[in-house]
Formats: structure tokens, sequence, C-alpha cells
């Protein structure tokens, strides 16, 4: 409401501008016509010599009277002394005439006065003789009454027209108001429950105008802002899980030692065993936490430098050789192009051992796992491939979520937390790559890293 009364204000002010500026250009229209009178009839008695020759005095009287009923205006001759001695209305003869203008008429400036408060006009003009004296004053009286009527009636219909356009342009502003304020209005309530923490609302969205697409943005930035609310609590869920389980078996194997009396030395050692591996699962999976939050804050930045990906990844084999043994699965490696790019060795490292650790694990004995090593002008491309139990196309875009598992009870025997291939992801994004994967379920799986040969940050 208080830009309503603001947008008015200017328009109002023009009223009343325009108003008084039509009545002082009338004010002045008509002093000027006046004064113009009074000097043409103050010509007329100077030129006949009316005020001096007392024989022309019938004949001064009788213009007088024709002036005054042709101007319609009455008409009044004074002497030097400001004595009437000319009166059209035949009231005021003799009388002293001591008015402003009078004054200022035998003083040699003519004047015109249009007095508001007495609806009256008044103008004066000097009379001089031969010898350029002033002898007297020709006095213009008019009503303007009239002219003030009309000029009332002029005010009252710009009022009108300016009270009208007031409404219109008030009516505009609304209307205008409604349209562009109204949608931010109901942007800033949603914006207002979101803050509150009601992440489900949602902006309704109607037109293709720009708020629909400010609305569109934000609906897509809260549907984010759920996404990861959800995930950190199915994080927190999981995390809690995780390492619920090795606890209750800790709890349980510590129970059992301190309620069973003369056990075997052997039991105890078996006991023991038992609880140093639920240890260090427990310790595995805090570690693998902690680098997951290590790499979620890029604050921290990666020790890039130039990195030898075939050396790298023939370093990895030697060292998963072992493993890849006990289970009589062969480990390729082929390598099509000697590739150094720009990266963290220790992080890229960590990335591509779980890849092949978890086609290890994942392959039944005999199987094989495939290294390849190849790339362009551009990129290096690592090709992680085993034969082993695959992973189902509707499982493929979860593999990478924290503490996601295939095959939950496979993966507990083999140690593993879940994380590994959240971890590999992050490490590759980190590195402005990305990972694929071509798989179907018991037909083994492959991922295809993406790395930039030149580094550059984001």
């Amino acid at each position: 409401m208080l830009y309503f009364i603001v947008s008015l204000i200017p328009l109002f002010v023009f009223s009343r501008i325009t108003s008084d500026t039509l009545k002082q250009y009338f004010k002045d229209t008509k002093e000027k016509e006046f004064l113009n009178q009074a000097n043409i009839i103050a010509g007329s008695i100077q030129k006949g010599n009316y005020l001096t020759d007392k024989i022309k005095d019938r004949l001064f009287e009788n213009e007088i009277d024709e002036k005054s009923n042709e101007e319609a205006v009455r008409i009044l001759v004074l002497d030097d002394k400001g004595v009437v001695v000319k009166d059209s209305n035949k009231t005021e003869v003799g009388k002293v005439y001591a008015m402003p203008e009078v004054i200022s008429a035998l003083d040699g400036n003519d004047a015109a006065n249009l007095r508001d408060d007495e609806g009256v006009i008044y103008a004066t003009a000097y009379i001089e003789d031969n010898n350029s004296k002033k002898i007297g004053v020709v006095l213009l009286v008019a009503s303007f009454e009239e002219f003030n009527q009309l000029l009332n009636e002029v005010n009252s219909k710009w009022f009108i027209f300016t009270l009208g356009i007031c409404i219109i342009v008030a009516c505009i502003v609304f209307f205008t108001t409604q349209v562009f304020i109204g949608p931010l209005k109901d942007i800033l309530k949603v914006i207002q429950k979101i803050t509150d923490g009601q992440l489900h609302q949602r902006i309704e969205v109607s037109g293709r105008d720009e708020y629909s697409q400010i609305s569109e943005a934000f609906n897509n930035m809260t549907e984010q802002l759920e996404s990861i609310e959800s995930s950190r609590q199915e994080f927190v869920s999981n995390v809690s899980h995780e390492l619920k389980t090795p606890l209750s078996s800790i709890k349980v194997l510590s129970e059992s030692i301190l309620l069973q009396e003369e056990m075997p030395v052997e039991m105890y050692r078996e006991f023991f065993q038992d609880i140093n591996s639920e240890v260090d699962r427990m310790t595995n999976i805090v570690n693998d936490l902690l680098e997951l939050v290590k790499l979620d804050h890029k604050e921290a930045g990666l020790n890039i430098k130039e990195t030898d990906i075939n050396n790298m990844t023939e370093d990895i084999l030697k060292r998963l050789y072992p493993l890849a043994e006990k289970k009589d699965i062969k480990l390729l490696y082929e390598s099509n192009k000697d590739m150094i790019i720009e990266g963290d060795e220790v992080k890229l490292t960590l990335a591509i051992s779980n890849l092949i650790e978890n086609g290890i694990k994942y392959t039944p004995n005999g199987g094989t796992v495939k290294v390849i090593i190849d790339g362009d002008h551009q990129n290096c491309f690592i090709t992680v491939s085993d034969t082993g139990i695959g992973i189902s196309e509707e499982e493929q875009s979860k593999v990478f979520k924290r503490f996601y598992r295939v095959d939950k009870t496979r993966d507990r025997e083999t140690g593993g937390t879940g994380l590994g291939l959240a971890i590999t992801h992050s490490s590759v994004i980190l590195h402005n790559g990305s990972i694929k994967i071509n798989s179907k379920e018991n037909e083994g799986a492959t991922f295809i890293v993406r790395l930039p040969i030149k580094y550059s940050e984001s």
C-alpha cells in the first residue's frame, strides 16, 4: 500500500503545479491586456489635451463613457494630486485615490494588479503634458469574478482529470505489482519453509517466463539438498550399522571369555584372534572413512606431479599378485601406450588398487583379472575387467555409494568395508576424470577410468 501512495504523490504534485501555472498565466495575460488598454486611453487623453483644455470637457466625458462601454470596464481619470476628475460611473468624482497603483503611475511606472481577495483588477497608466510632466493617471477597474469562476471551473475539471489518471495509475500499479511481486512472495514463502527444515517444499511452476526459470532452478537445487540430506542420513545409518556389527561380535566374544571358567588356552587364543579380526575390521572402516573425509575436502588439495601410470599400475599388480595367487586368478597386464599424466600418485594408486582388488575378491577361483592402459592426446584410459560375479544394471548406479554392497554376505566374508569404490570414485572426480561400468550379472565387470593428461583446477 505504501508504494501505491508514493506512486500517486508525483501526480498530485504535478496537478497542483499545473493548476498554479495555469492560474498565473491567466493572471499575467489579463494584467498585460488591461495595462495596454490603460496606456491607449492615457495616450488618447494626452493627445486631446483633455486635462488642460476645459473647453473639451464635454468631449472628454463622452470619450470616457464610450471607452468604458466599449471595454466593459470602469474608467477613472485622476489629476497629479490623485483626485478623481472623471468617473465613468459618476460616483467618485472629487475623491482622492491613494492606491499603490496610482502612486506608482504618478512616479512614472505603469502598473497592473489582480487582487484575488477583492476579485478586482486594477491597471494604471500616467498622462503627460507637452513638457513630459506627469499631470494625471488613468485607472481601469474591472471585476474578476467571471475569470475566477472560469478558472475554478478549469481547476475543477483538471482535478477530476488528474484524479481519474491517479485511479488508472493506481490500478496499473496494483495489477503490475501482483504480476511481478506476487511470484516473488511465493518464492520467499517456500524459501522460509525450506530454511525451517521442510526440504520437501517446492515452488509451483507455471509459464515459461523468468520467474518460472528461477522456480525450476530453485526446485532442482532443493531436490539436490534433499538428496544430500537423505544421503547424509543414510551414511550415518550405514556407519552405525557397520561399526555395530564388529562391536557386537567383540562384546559376545568378551562375555564368552568372562562367563566361562577354566577355558582351555587354545579356546582363549581362538577367541582373541576373532576379537583381533573384528578390531582390524573396525580399523579398516575408520581408515577408509578418514580417507573419504580427506577426499571430500577439496581445499586439502592434491599433490599434483608427473605420474607414470604404467609404472604405477605395474607396482600395484606386483603388490596384489599374492592375493590373486591364493585364488589361482590370472593377473593380466596390457600396455598399449606409455602414459604420463599430471596427478596425485598416492590417491590414484589407492583408486586403481581398489578396482583391481575388488576384481580379485569377486572373481571365483581360476578366473582372470585384466588391466589395460591406453590413451590419446588428451586422456589416459585405465580399464580393469574381471570374470567375476558381475553387477546387475539396476545396481550399477549405486555401487559408488558409501557402504553399498552388491552382495553383503560375500563382501563381509572378503573383509570389505563397502567404501572402496566410493574412495575410487572420489579420487577420480578430484582429478576431473570419470569412471564407467560395463557389466552383466554373472558375466564379470569392466571399469573404465578416464583421467586427463593435463590437470586443471575446476
